[in-house]
């Protein structure tokens, strides 16, 4: 997991830029996998949607690519079992929140809920490590 968000923050930067996105948004991303942090900022959905496009995670329709996702994950050091789970569970986060209209409350939501399965399976990364790496990389 911390190589896949390191390889998704990559492109952080740029959407924060393009998108003309406020200052508090790295924090946000900063804290996204503490469980008590609230994620309530549309902001941020809209950063993941750039974010996931830059990447090719999701397809024209805007849903999941899962074809380009098992290949991030597996090139970011995800075995194939740990990205056919990630994908089953974005698949699943997207599925619940269908329903939301505005596409970056609904990229919120989904994360919101990818975060709590992967707490739930206990594979949530250390934010200290990953902005360590990040920063490094930058």
């Amino acid at each position: 997991m911390k190589n896949l968000t390191s390889g998704f923050f990559k492109v952080l930067e740029e959407c924060k830029e393009e998108l003309q996105l406020p200052g508090h948004i790295i924090s946000d991303f900063y804290h996204y996998w503490k469980e008590d942090y609230s994620l309530l900022n549309r902001d941020m959905g809209c950063a993941i949607i750039c974010m996931s496009k830059k990447l090719d995670l999701i397809d024209a329709s805007g849903k999941l690519h899962h074809g380009n996702t098992q290949e991030f994950a597996t090139k970011h050091g995800a075995a194939s079992d740990v990205a056919t789970k990630l994908i089953e569970i974005l698949h699943g986060c997207e599925k619940t929140h269908e329903a939301v209209e505005d596409e970056c409350m609904r990229a919120l939501e989904i994360a919101k809920c990818f975060r709590t399965d992967i707490h739930q399976l206990n594979w949530a990364p250390k934010m200290d490590v990953i902005v360590t790496e990040v920063l490094t990389e930058m």
